[in-house]
């Protein structure tokens, strides 16, 4: 995409926004982790995941979707066994992030198809964010930005948030963006008005993140060598997730 749909935005110069230091992420707690596909973990939260289990803050994760539409057409890995093969995947990447299975929930909600605030399954799907949330009861709830352009962020954002809203616990929402760089028009990036951006300090685990992302050997690598139309972390898009440091946004 280019630059200028992030133009007067908190992204325009991601460079200058605060910092944070690596030990401000013992301020969270408890914390849950809401990725929409198994990798935007690692991606958009590798370097917190892995701060927070170093200052031994207990990590939940909820992986939304199952991943399938990333090779549509392979006779190789039909969606059961690509499903199965991304589950293992995150389960290792997070085992390198320090999170262990037990940890982690797979809802298996069809890929590009999570429930969104216009669809009947909807409520339901809340439903199972508060009963979720109840149990677990997060201090702090990472979800990807509210306007990240992909149905299934959005949707992900929108199940949590709706969610959080109807219970009565104090929980804070962290976004963090996967999509904004590459595919965001102007609306959809992050404004001063409505939200506070930071910069987390990673470098410390940096070369942890990295470990984890490339876990996703499925999504970086040719391992699914028969679908000409898959889906493909390409070096352009890795890029933005090689920093030392990882952007957040916290309502004003």
């Amino acid at each position: 995409m280019s630059s200028e749909n992030l133009e007067n935005s908190l992204l325009a110069k991601p460079e200058n926004l605060p910092s944070r230091e690596p030990e401000t992420v013992k301020d969270y707690g408890k914390t849950l982790i809401v990725a929409p596909h198994p990798d935007d973990e690692s991606l958009g939260c590798g370097g917190a995941i892995a701060l927070l289990t170093k200052f031994k803050c207990d990590v939940n994760v909820v992986v939304v979707s199952d991943g399938t539409l990333s090779h549509p057409n392979s006779k190789k890995f039909p969606p059961e066994k690509l499903r199965d093969l991304r589950e293992r995947e995150m389960l290792e990447a997070l085992r390198i992030l320090s999170v262990s299975k037990n940890r982690v929930e797979f809802w298996r909600y069809k890929d590009r198809s999570v429930p969104n605030h216009n669809s009947p399954d909807f409520e339901k799907a809340v439903e199972r964010c508060v009963a979720y949330l109840l149990r677990t009861k997060p201090q702090t709830v990472f979800v990807p930005w509210r306007r990240d352009p992909h149905p299934d962020h959005l949707a992900s954002y929108r199940m949590f948030k709706t969610a959080i809203d109807q219970i009565d616990l104090q929980i804070k929402i962290i976004e963090y963006p996967i999509w904004l760089w590459e595919i965001a028009q102007t609306p959809d990036a992050p404004q001063a008005f409505e939200v506070k951006g930071f910069k987390l300090d990673i470098s410390s685990v940096f070369d942890v993140k990295q470990q984890a992302i490339h876990a996703h050997k499925s999504q970086i690598t040719d391992l699914i060598d028969d679908d000409e139309t898959a889906f493909r972390l390409t070096p352009e898009i890795l890029r933005h997730f090689e920093t030392d440091y990882e952007i957040y946004f916290e309502s004003l």
